[in-house]
C-alpha cells in the first residue's frame, strides 16, 4: 500500500487543512478506467447548478445582493451552506481512510475539525453580524484605520485564499484521475471556469445553494453507507469495532491513540491552527453576512455544528465499515495485496459494496462536486478583498460607486480563475502538502487575533494590530519554509532549521504579543481616540444596532 500513499495525500489536501494528514505530493496518479455513471452523474450536478446561477444573477445586481445574497439566506439554509464549505471530499475520503489504517486515531482530525466551532459561535457570530456588512475587514477596521487595516485584512485573506486554491486545483485534478479516469488538465480547467461562472453571476446567492445541494447529497450518500455498514452487525457498535479488531492487521492497535501526533509541542500548535485557522477563515467568516441579523448568525453557527458533528461521526462509521467490508474483500485488493487505489479508496470501494455501480457513481460524482462548492466560497472572498478592501478603501479611499466595485469584483473572479488554473498546472507534481498548513496558520495567527481583539480589546489600537498582525503573517510564513515539509521535503535539505511542522503556536504568540506591546504603548492622539471608540461601538453591538447595515466609519 506504500505506492499508493501520494495519491491518499493528494486527497487529504484537497478541501480540508488536514496539514496534519499530508505528507509529500510526490509522483504520478495512475489514471483509472473511465466512470461513465459517475462522469453522467457529475455533468447532471453541473447542469442543475448552473440552472440556479442564472437564476442567482437576475438577484445580484447590488453588491450586498452580490456579496452577501441580500442578507436574505435564513439560519438553518447558511448553516447547511456553512457545512457544505467545511464537509468535502478530504474529509469524506481522507478521514475515513484513516480510520480504515489507523483506526481510532482518524477520530482526532474529525474532533479537531469540530472544536473552533462553538469559539465562533459564543465568542464572533453576533458581533460579526452587528458590525460587518460584506466581509470580516468590516469589523476589523470598524474603530481602527481603515486604510492599514483592511490592507493587512486584504492581504492574509488573499493569502489563505491563494494557497487554499492551489490545493484545491491540485486536488481536483488528482481526484478526477482516480475516481473519472480523466486527464488532469480537464480536470484542472473544468474546476476553474465552473468556479468563475458561479461566483462571476450567480455570486453569494449561487453559491449558497451550491454549497447547500452539495451538503445534502453529502450527507445523504454517507447516511446511507453509515446504515448499511450497521447492518452488517445488526446495529451494535461493539460488534463493529470487534469484528474491526478482528481483522485488521494491526488488531487492538487500532482502538488506541497516539500514532500520529507523537510530541506535545506539534500536537499543541496542530490543535491551535485547526481550532482558530477555522474561526479566521475569510470565505467562512463571509457566510455570516448573508443573514438578516445577530440572532440567524447564532442560528447558523448551530445548525451547521449539528450537521458537521453529524457528518465526522458518518466518517468514523465509513472508515471501521471499510475495514469490514472492503478490507477483507479480495474484489478490491491488487496483486500485491493492498487496497485498489490504495487506503485513500476506502470509502470508494465501500460505497460500491454496499450500493453498487449506481451508488458508486452517485459517490464519485458528490466527491468531485465538494471541490466545485469550496472554490466558488474561496473565490468570491478573494474578488471581495481585493473589490471592497484593496480597491475601494485602500486605494480610493471609500469613494467608490457600487457599479465600480461589481465591475472590479467581476474582473477578479476572472483574473482569480485563471490563476487559479495556472498555479493548478504548474504545481501538478510539486510538493504542495506545507501550503494547507500555511493557509490555517495565517488564519489562526493573523485574521483571528486581529478579529477577536477588535470586538473585546478596549485598548487595541491601529499601529498594535498592523504590526502584531504582520508579525503573525511573517512568522508563520517564515517557520513553515524552515519546517520539516519545505526545508526537508521540498528544499531537499538534511535537517530542518524549524523542527516543527505546524507553526501556528509560534505564530499565534508572536501575534498576540506584538498586538499587546504595540498597542499599551501607543500614546498617540490617534491610539486615544481609538481606545474611547471602542466603548460607544461596544455599546452599538450589545443593544443590536448596525445589525442591518455595517458600523459607519
Amino acid at each position: 500500500m506504500t505506492r499508493f500513499r501520494p495519491y491518499l495525500m493528494a486527497l487529504l489536501i484537497a478541501v480540508l487543512p488536514a496539514a496534519a494528514l499530508a505528507d509529500a505530493l510526490t509522483g504520478d496518479v495512475q489514471k483509472q478506467g473511465t466512470n461513465y455513471i459517475a462522469i453522467g452523474m457529475f455533468l447532471a450536478f453541473i447542469l442543475l447548478t448552473l440552472g440556479i446561477t442564472k437564476w442567482a444573477s437576475k438577484r445580484s445586481s447590488s453588491t450586498k445582493d452580490y456579496y452577501t445574497a441580500g442578507g436574505k439566506i435564513t439560519g438553518f439554509q447558511n448553516g447547511l451552506a456553512i457545512a457544505g464549505d467545511y464537509m468535502s471530499a478530504a474529509s469524506f475520503l481522507g478521514i475515513s481512510a484513516q480510520v480504515f489504517t489507523s483506526g481510532f486515531d482518524g477520530l482526532i482530525y474529525s474532533i479537531g475539525f469540530l472544536v473552533g466551532w462553538p469559539i465562533i459561535l459564543f465568542l464572533m457570530a453576533e458581533r460579526l453580524r452587528n458590525l460587518g456588512k460584506f466581509t470580516f475587514s468590516d469589523v476589523a477596521s470598524y474603530r481602527l484605520g481603515q486604510r492599514p487595516i483592511r490592507f493587512l485584512s486584504a492581504l492574509s485573506s488573499l493569502t489563505v485564499v491563494a494557497f487554499y486554491l492551489i490545493a484545491q486545483m491540485v486536488g481536483a485534478g488528482k481526484l478526477i484521475q482516480l475516481l473519472f479516469g480523466l486527464d488532469y488538465m480537464i480536470a484542472v480547467v473544468l474546476v476553474g471556469c465552473l468556479m468563475v461562472l458561479y461566483v462571476l453571476f450567480g455570486g453569494m446567492l449561487a453559491t449558497t445553494w451550491v454549497q447547500i445541494i452539495k451538503a445534502v447529497l453529502l450527507l445523504s450518500g454517507a447516511t446511507f453507507m453509515a446504515v448499511m455498514v450497521m447492518r452488517s452487525v445488526n446495529f451494535d457498535f461493539g460488534q463493529l469495532f470487534a469484528q474491526a479488531v478482528s481483522v485488521h492487521t494491526k488488531g487492538e492497535a487500532i482502538m488506541a491513540p497516539g500514532v500520529l501526533v507523537t510530541d506535545p509541542i506539534s500536537a499543541i500548535s496542530l490543535g491551535l491552527a485547526l481550532m482558530f485557522g477555522t474561526a479566521g477563515l475569510p470565505h467562512i467568516l463571509m457566510r455570516f453576512f448573508t443573514v438578516q441579523d445577530a440572532k440567524e448568525a447564532r442560528k447558523s453557527v448551530f445548525y451547521a455544528t449539528g450537521f458537521i458533528g453529524y457528518f465526522y461521526i458518518l466518517t468514523f462509521v465509513i472508515g471501521f465499515g471499510a475495514i469490514l467490508l472492503v478490507g477483507t474483500n479480495p474484489a478490491f485488493q491488487d496483486p500485491a495485496g493492498g487496497l485498489i487505489g490504495g487506503a485513500n479508496m476506502a470509502a470508494i470501494h465501500l460505497a460500491n459494496a454496499v450500493g453498487g455501480d449506481i451508488f458508486l457513481g452517485f459517490i464519485s460524482a458528490v466527491a468531485f462536486a465538494t471541490i466545485l462548492a469550496v472554490v466558488a466560497g474561496l473565490a468570491l472572498a478573494g474578488a471581495s478583498s481585493v473589490a471592497l478592501d484593496l480597491y475601494t478603501h485602500v486605494l480610493r479611499g471609500g469613494h467608490v460607486d457600487e457599479k465600480a466595485q461589481m465591475i472590479v469584483s467581476r474582473v477578479a473572479v476572472v483574473v482569480l480563475g485563471i490563476v487559479a488554473i495556472v498555479l493548478g498546472v504548474v504545481f501538478e507534481k510539486q510538493n504542495i502538502a506545507f501550503m494547507v498548513g500555511l493557509a490555517f496558520s495565517v488564519a489562526a495567527a493573523t485574521n483571528f487575533p486581529i478579529l477577536i481583539l477588535s470586538m473585546y480589546w478596549s485598548r487595541l489600537t491601529t499601529r498594535g494590530a498592523v504590526i502584531g498582525g504582520a508579525m503573525g503573517l511573517i512568522t508563520a510564513l517564515t517557520l513553515t519554509v524552515l519546517s520539516p515539509t519545505v526545508w526537508v521535503d521540498v528544499l531537499h535539505h538534511e535537517v530542518a532549521i524549524f523542527p516543527y511542522k505546524y507553526p501556528a503556536l509560534f505564530a499565534m504568540i508572536a501575534a498576540f504579543a506584538g498586538t499587546w506591546v504595540f498597542s499599551v504603548t501607543d500614546n498617540s492622539a490617534g491610539g486615544k481616540a481609538e481606545r474611547e471608540k471602542f466603548f460607544s461601538q461596544f455599546v452599538r453591538s450589545q443593544t443590536g444596532l448596525g445589525s442591518s447595515d455595517a458600523v459607519d466609519h
